[in-house]
């Protein structure tokens, strides 16, 4: 039995407090981002900033367009912040991400499979590529930053080999002139695109389909597995003291290869939503696919709670948008350079969160709640408040 103390009588909790971090972040992000659209061109900043914010939900076709960009970005944001809830770092997340979109393609294009099988499909593909970071780290405590970049540019090239090696797969099957790019699933297997139940008449808009409900479902059910299940429970606990955890009894290093897997079918399903809406194609490139290290931020602006990735993942598909919106006054690098700027000042919530606890425990005015347990005697309890 626990009981709350707090450093004064008035008290806000912990999550409160991740919500007014990240609110503070993004302020901050929008401040800088005003003043560098200023020193790149003054007469639009503010009209620049206007579209920035509000493009959004300017149009039926920018929200759709919204909906769809934030579908994959939840997901990769869900990887990211499972494994951080787990105590590691999936820095590989755009490789999982690469290779649940190859494999989602691969069963629609050459095999002809409905949407569902593809989307299972990407997730296996995904939980594959994940497997191998875990098991350098629980076999032989290899960081799993190291192995997931390698594995990032593996599946990079791997897959931009095997699509050139499929010819049945690339545009120029499907009657498109275009050899580095795969086919769109319009031609080549409409059963392979994700139902849009009617929203993309009513958003007007090819992109809107049901991978935003997707995601919102699939960010509950890692909500309920980590905070509601033993085996979310034994996750997080392997994250916070894998030593202590392994004397309790956890198998940590099992733990450790299933976040890594569960974590890198998070990513596959991203990349299988982003390609089988229908209009996006695949293209050979020697560059790594944004989404995933964009689903960073994601994570460490919600604190990697999975409810909160919901919000981040649509804020940052939000300000995207806003940036395509302010073209042709901003040229295309310009506009990353503020998006940038914004997500990953963004990425600094957790790091407010931290200043805003010893802010207000100073203070003695609306600090964060302590869990003390109930057994610790005055003289403990007054000492702990000190030290926080």
């Amino acid at each position: 039995m626990k009981k709350k103390i707090s450093a004064a009588g008035i008290h806000i909790g912990s999550g409160a407090t991740g919500i007014i971090a990240s609110f503070v972040s993004v302020l901050c992000g929008l401040v800088i981002g005003l003043i560098l659209l200023v020193c790149f061109n003054a007469g639009f900043a503010l009209a620049g900033l206007k579209q920035l914010v509000t493009a959004g939900f300017s149009a039926p076709a920018k929200f759709a367009k919204m909906l769809y960009q934030a579908a994959p970005l939840i997901m990769t944001g869900l990887s990211v912040g499972f494994a951080f809830k787990t105590g590691l770092f999936n820095i590989g997340a755009t490789g999982q991400y690469t290779v649940g979109a190859f494999c989602a393609l691969v069963c629609a294009m050459p095999f002809q499979l409905p949407w569902y099988v593809c989307m299972i499909a990407a997730m296996i593909g995904g939980a594959v590529w994940g497997i191998f970071p875990g098991l350098f780290k629980a076999l032989f405590n290899v960081n799993e930053v190291i192995t997931a970049i390698v594995f990032n540019w593996l599946g990079l090239f791997l897959v931009n080999l095997s699509i050139n090696n499929i010819p049945m797969m690339l545009a120029t099957a499907w009657g498109a002139t275009n050899p580095d790019r795969t086919g769109t699933l319009t031609m080549a297997n409409p059963s392979a695109i994700i139902p849009k139940l009617g929203l993309d008449k009513l958003l007007d808009s090819s992109f809107m389909n049901i991978s935003i409900f997707i995601a919102i479902l699939l960010a509950v059910v890692v909500w309920i597995i980590l905070d509601k299940t033993i085996f979310g429970y034994e996750l997080k606990a392997c994250g916070y003291n894998r030593s202590a955890s392994a004397y309790a009894g956890v198998n940590a290093k099992r733990n450790i290869v299933l976040s890594m897997v569960i974590a890198g079918g998070l990513s596959g399903i991203g990349g299988g939503m982003y390609y089988l809406a229908g209009p996006g194609q695949y293209t050979l490139v020697k560059a790594l696919l944004p989404a995933g290290f964009n689903g960073i931020p994601v994570a460490l602006l919600a604190s990697s709670h999975p409810i909160g990735i919901i919000f981040s993942g649509l804020f940052v598909s939000y300000i995207q948008v806003g940036g395509e919106a302010m073209q042709p006054e901003f040229v295309k690098e310009i506009i990353d350079i503020i998006i940038s700027v914004i997500i990953y000042l963004a990425a600094f919530a957790l790091l407010i969160r931290g200043l805003i606890g010893r802010v207000m425990l100073r203070r003695g005015i609306n600090a964060p709640e302590l869990e003390i347990p109930a057994n610790v005697g005055a003289a403990e309890t007054e000492s702990e408040v000190q030290q926080a």
